[in-house]
């Protein structure tokens, strides 16, 4: 499935989650319950907004974005990291007021019944989707996908320890759980948008990638053809490499553009989805400005 049809789904599951467990905060009344809640409204608002940028990626290059518009995923990313943010200090401030006020809670079954089935929907779909962000390259998909995988745990975490209150008579063990719930949720933001401010600055390959590259290129490399001033870079699932490839000043340019467009399928098998710029130049010879590197 693509990354639109998975974001599609968690719009529904969002929809259906947020169902669940506003009706188990409104049976039970427990704080750490509409905690829970909170987050998939943040759920919901993020899957929207991702299914916004991801079409917005998706689209393709043009005038004023020739390099097209990949960029738009972080967006997506970071603007959840915000949501998040925003529902963590919600969270903490209804939970403070009950820690002040605590009330007893009633129908705990059916209220953590409805809580678990939530669980079920969003760990089975986080579950499909962390698959498809890693063979689609999506930083989105991820984003939702952990988003997603965090509510399953928080859920869980907050049904145990929710069935824990009249067992031990402890009412404050209700706020403290939505506080717990809150700090795991800022944790998860702050991931989030790290990454999303770290690919907004064109980040490198990883070093597995930058390890494939430069083994291709070591294995084309020879007397006549070498290669400098390497650089890469990554816009979400978009790759980028440019270098340049220095050539014997009395070949052809139609044989160098050959070795060029060869050298270009080479890179381009060692790497999926890379973009390749090359850069022909007569060996031993830099653009103006730039040195050769030593080595």
């Amino acid at each position: 499935m693509s990354v639109r049809t998975f974001l599609k789904l968690s719009v529904l599951a969002a929809l259906a989650t947020i169902g669940l467990k506003t009706a188990a905060w409104w049976i039970t009344g427990s704080v750490g319950l509409l905690s829970d809640a909170m987050e998939s409204f943040v759920n919901l608002a993020a899957a929207l907004f991702a299914l916004l940028m991801v079409t917005i990626a998706q689209s393709p290059a043009d005038d004023e974005h020739p390099y097209g518009h990949n960029k738009a995923e972080y967006f997506s990313s970071g603007f959840e990291a915000m949501m998040i943010l925003g529902a963590s200090l919600a969270i903490i401030w209804a939970a403070v007021q009950r820690w002040i006020s605590p009330q007893p809670l009633e129908g705990l079954g059916l209220g953590v019944t409805l809580s678990v089935v939530s669980s079920v929907i969003n760990g089975v779909l986080a579950t499909y989707m962390l698959r498809a962000a890693r063979e689609h390259e999506s930083i989105v998909l991820e984003a939702d996908a952990r988003h997603l995988m965090t509510d399953v745990w928080t859920s869980v975490g907050v049904a145990l320890g929710v069935l824990l209150v009249p067992v031990t008579g402890f009412l404050w063990l209700d706020p403290l759980l939505a506080i717990l719930v809150a700090l795991n949720i800022l944790r998860e933001a702050w991931s989030l948008l790290r990454r999303s401010v770290d690919g907004l600055m064109d980040r490198a390959l990883s070093d597995d990638e930058r390890a494939r590259i430069d083994a291709a290129l070591q294995a084309i490399c020879a007397d006549e053809v070498t290669f400098d001033h390497l650089r890469t870079r990554r816009a979400a699932g978009a790759k980028f490499c440019q270098l340049h490839m220095h050539v014997p000043g009395h070949w052809t340019l139609a044989r160098a553009a050959a070795q060029r467009a060869r050298v270009e399928d080479v890179l381009i098998d060692a790497v999926r989805g890379l973009h390749v710029t090359i850069e022909l130049l007569p060996t031993g010879q830099e653009p103006v400005g730039v040195s050769t590197p030593n080595g």
